[in-house]
């Protein structure tokens, strides 16, 4: 069994944990028969969000009268001090709890901070000084609030997207936490779902000792297999090695990562799955690509305003309507036989 220990927090737990934001698209049964089996095999640490639907109230019902015995994170997109202590009492009535072991900021445009006047690093410290929260984090998309978070030293962990599909700069914002203390979540450990080997992902992660990666997990499939890794966690072999080689050649550069934070889009278009369709199609099983209401999904893109809300918003700095145009394209190609 592999450890990580998130910085100055103190939390030690297995190398796996949990993303709970897929269980929103699942039955409150099925959720919770998924996040026991979790815990009984291992896993201690289970993210999710204020955002997420339902996803605490299934975590709730999961962890009623053990609530000691794992380690729960949420997330509050609150801009305002009153909307923070709505969306924190009730993450806690959803999670049938009085705390909660790690309280993050929700992908901030800036980081919060004492005196920055809008009092939500205040009501961060007044919650953590009633014990509602035990420890503060922040997650982001942005390399530039990411690095003002390290360097402020207001919080013990980030949670920033991480996987083999990193760059170097990435890669020096992980080095980074470890000097500072600082408790790192690996977010997009399958970046989206366009990793699809995740021994190799997995893999790459052990590579680093202080990242924590969260697998978002919505089958009772997907869990058995990174359940598999507690007790055999794959090592980096020259075939692994070489598919990572070759899917960074393949994905690196302009591709949409799918975190859905420009939507929503004013004529309906799907943006996060759309954007990036081209890639999940070539990569993964095509059916569900192909249904008729996906291609329907796919001909909004001919509604496209180019008005740049999406591309204002990208954290990212994509050119998305360039790779809606470039994916819709792509797609008519497959329907059509020219590829595939």
């Amino acid at each position: 069994m592999v450890q990580v220990r998130l910085g100055k927090t103190g939390i030690t737990v297995e190398k796996n944990s949990f993303g709970a934001l897929p269980i929103q698209r699942i039955t409150q049964e099925e959720a919770v028969k998924l996040l026991r089996k979790a815990y009984e095999n291992g896993v201690t640490f289970f993210d999710t969000a204020r955002g997420y639907t339902d996803s605490e109230v299934k975590l709730g019902e999961a962890f009623e009268g053990m609530r000691e015995k794992v380690y729960i994170a949420t997330k509050t997109v609150a801009k305002d001090v009153e909307s923070f202590w709505r969306d924190l009492n009730t993450s806690l009535n959803n999670l049938r709890t009085d705390y909660i072991d790690i309280y993050q900021f929700h992908n901030p445009s800036f980081c919060p901070k004492p005196g920055d006047g809008t009092g939500l690093y205040e009501a961060m410290l007044e919650a953590k000084e009633k014990g509602m929260v035990r420890h503060i984090g922040i997650t982001n998309h942005r390399l530039n609030v990411a690095h003002e978070a390290v360097e402020s030293g207001l919080y013990e962990t980030l949670q920033f997207p991480f996987c083999y599909l990193a760059t170097e700069k990435d890669i020096e914002l992980v080095q980074k936490c470890r000097e500072a203390d600082m408790g790192f979540i690996a977010m997009k450990a399958l970046s989206g779902g366009l990793i699809t080997n995740s021994a190799a992902a997995y893999a790459f992660l052990a590579q680093y000792d202080n990242v924590l990666p969260i697998w978002g997990v919505q089958r009772e499939s997907e869990l058995d297999e990174f359940l598999s890794y507690i007790e055999n966690p794959p090592a980096m072999t020259e075939e692994l090695a070489a598919v990572i080689k070759n899917d960074r050649e393949e994905l690196l550069g302009d591709f949409c990562r799918g975190c859905g934070y420009c939507m929503p889009c004013p004529v309906g278009i799907e943006i996060n799955n759309c954007a990036r369709m081209s890639l999940l199609i070539r990569r993964s099983p095509s059916a569900a690509q192909l249904t008729p209401e996906a291609q329907e999904k796919m001909k909004k893109i001919e509604n496209c305003l180019h008005c740049g809300q999406c591309k204002a918003k990208c954290p990212y700095g994509l050119d998305t309507p360039s790779l809606l145009e470039k994916n819709y394209k792509d797609y008519c190609e497959i329907l059509a036989g020219k590829e595939y």
